[in-house]
C-alpha cells in the first residue's frame, strides 16, 4: 500500500507495508500515483513490462521528457527491488498468532481517588464519580491489586503503575505507602515498577514534589493552555479558574526534572480549535514535553468536536507542525506527543496490529477493586471483568479486546495510518461508533492528519541538516 500527500511544500511517499519514507520531485510523485492507480501491490518486474511503460508514456508524456520518464521509472524500480517502494502486506498472515499470544498483565491504572477539587466540563469521570459514588482507595485495595500484578506479570521484569484519578493528590498517603509497598515487593520477586501520577497540580507542594522526582518514573500534568482556555473548561467547583493556582507549580516541577520525565498534557474543544495557540503558550511557559488532545464528546456537547470543525483543525496541526520546525531550527525544540513518530524501529508487531493492550495487558482498579479494561470503561457493568479478591472472573472480556486488531477492524484494513495508531481507542470506538471492532470516524480523520505532520516534520528537518 502506498500512500501520497504534499505538506509544507514536500511531496512525500510513505509505503505503509515497510513503513518507508520518501521525499521525491514532483516527476517522481506523479509517475508513482500513476502506478499506484493501476495497482497497489506492484513489483519490480511488472514495472519493467512494456505496458507500464506505455502507460507512463501516454500519461505523463506531454508533461515530461521521455528521458526524464525512463530516469523516475529505473529509480522506482530500483526501490522496489530494495524493499522500499511496493512492499507487500507481511503482517496479515500472522494476525491468527497475535491474537492466540499468551498476555500477561504488565501494567495498572489505580484510581486511587474517585474524587477530585475541579469540575472540568469535559470531564468523562464525572468530577472523579466515574457513573457512582465519591470514594478513595484504601491501603488494602492498592496493596492486593499490586500483588494481584505481580502475581500476573509471568516473567516480565517491568512493570506500570499509574496513580490516577479522579485526583490522586487527594489520597496522597495512600500513594505514598503503595510506592514503598511496591518498593518491598520488587527485591522479592524480582520486579521493577515504574509508577507515574496524574495530576491537575491544585495539592502539588514541595514535599509532594520531592517525592514525586524520588519514586515516579513520569508525572503527567493537566492544563489546556493559555488562562482563558484553561478556566474556562477547567475551573473549580465555585467556578473560579485554576491557572493562576497551579502554573507556577507545574512550572517549577517540570525544571525540578530537568525538562524531563514529564507530559503537560491539555484537552483542545470546540471552544479552542486554535488550540496551536495554547501549545505555543506551553513552549513559552518553558515546558519541552506536551500533549494537546482532542476532546472526545457525544455531539449534544456543546464543546464536542464535530466533523464540520475537521478543516480548520487540519490547518491548526499544519501551523503547529511549522512552528515546531522552525522553533528546532532555534534550538529551542520540543517534544509534541502526537508529532513524535518512530520512522526505523517503532513498536513491536503485535503493538503495531492490535495497539495498547486495554483488558489484557493493561487494567484500570476502581477504590473498591474492581478490575475494568481501561479507566474509560469504568463503570460500565458490561466491562467488569473481576476484583482483587477473586482475579479476573470474566475472561471472554479479554478474549473479546485480544481479537481486536487492524485487520478485524473494516475502517482500519485500508488505512494508511493503521500501524501507527493500531487501530485507534477501543473506548472510543465503544462509546461513540457503536462497537470494540469500530472506529471513531473524527478521532481516525485527526489521527491520520497527525500521522502526516509528523512524517514531514522528519522530511523537514532531515532535509535542512543536509
Amino acid at each position: 500500500m502506498i500512500h501520497q500527500y504534499q505538506n509544507n511544500g514536500y511531496r512525500i511517499v510513505l509505503d505503509v507495508n515497510s513503513g518507508c519514507v520518501h521525499v521525491v520531485d514532483e516527476l517522481c510523485y506523479d509517475v508513482i500515483a500513476i502506478l499506484r492507480g493501476q495497482n497497489e501491490e506492484q513489483t519490480a518486474e511488472s514495472l519493467k513490462s512494456e505496458a507500464v511503460w506505455g502507460l507512463i508514456k501516454e500519461t505523463l508524456g506531454e508533461k515530461y521528457p521521455e528521458e526524464e520518464l525512463k530516469e523516475a521509472l529505473e529509480d522506482i524500480t530500483e526501490l522496489t527491488e530494495a524493499g522500499q517502494l511496493f512492499v507487500p502486506d507481511t503482517y496479515e498472515p500472522y494476525i491468527g498468532e497475535v491474537i492466540k499470544r499468551k498476555t500477561v498483565v504488565k501494567a495498572l491504572c489505580l484510581h486511587i481517588a474517585h474524587d477530585c477539587n475541579l469540575a472540568c466540563k469535559y470531564c468523562f469521570a464525572e468530577e472523579g464519580e466515574y457513573h457512582g459514588r465519591r470514594a478513595l482507595m484504601s491501603y488494602e485495595v492498592g496493596k492486593k491489586a499490586l500483588d494481584f500484578l505481580i502475581a500476573n506479570s509471568g516473567t516480565r521484569r517491568n512493570l506500570e503503575v499509574d496513580f490516577f484519578g479522579g485526583e490522586p493528590l487527594m489520597n496522597w498517603q495512600v500513594v505514598k505507602d503503595l510506592v514503598a509497598y511496591g518498593r518491598e515487593q520488587e527485591k522479592l520477586h524480582d520486579k521493577h515498577f515504574r509508577f507515574t501520577v496524574t495530576t491537575n497540580g491544585v495539592l502539588l507542594n514541595d514535599e509532594i514534589q520531592d517525592f514525586i522526582n524520588q519514586e515516579m518514573d513520569n508525572v503527567v500534568i493537566s492544563l489546556d493552555g493559555r488562562k482563558e482556555v484553561n478556566d474556562n473548561m477547567r475551573p473549580f467547583r465555585n467556578g473560579k479558574g485554576s491557572y493562576d493556582l497551579i502554573v507556577p507549580k507545574f512550572q517549577k516541577l517540570a525544571d525540578s526534572r530537568n525538562q524531563e520525565r514529564y507530559y503537560i498534557r491539555g484537552t483542545f474543544t470546540r471552544n479552542n480549535l486554535d488550540f496551536s495557540e495554547d501549545v505555543k503558550h506551553f513552549a513559552d511557559l518553558g515546558f519541552k514535553q506536551m500533549s494537546i488532545e482532542p476532546v472526545v464528546g457525544d455531539e449534544t456537547d456543546p464543546y464536542a468536536i464535530r466533523e464540520s470543525d475537521l478543516p480548520q483543525i487540519f490547518e491548526e496541526y499544519d501551523k503547529l507542525a511549522q512552528y515546531i520546525i522552525e522553533k528546532e531550527n532555534k534550538g529551542e525544540g520540543f517534544n509534541f506527543f502526537h508529532f513524535m513518530i518512530d520512522l526505523e524501529g517503532g513498536p513491536c508487531l503485535s503493538k503495531r496490529l492490535s495497539g495498547c493492550g486495554s483488558g489484557t495487558e493493561y487494567l484500570a482498579v476502581t477504590p473498591w477493586g474492581d478490575f475494568y479494561p481501561c479507566h474509560q470503561f469504568v463503570g460500565d457493568e458490561d466491562f467488569l471483568m473481576g476484583n482483587v479478591e477473586q482475579g479476573i472472573t470474566r475472561p471472554e472480556i479479554a478474549d473479546e479486546f485480544r481479537c481486536c486488531n487492524v485487520y478485524t477492524k473494516e475502517k482500519c484494513k485500508n488505512c494508511f495510518a493503521r500501524f501507527y495508531c493500531s487501530g485507534g481507542c477501543m473506548a472510543n470506538a465503544y462509546k461513540y461508533a457503536g462497537g470494540l471492532q469500530d472506529a471513531y470516524d473524527i478521532g481516525c480523520e485527526m489521527e491520520r492528519k497527525r500521522v502526516e505532520c509528523a512524517i514531514m516534520i522528519k522530511a523537514a528537518l532531515a532535509e535542512e541538516r543536509k
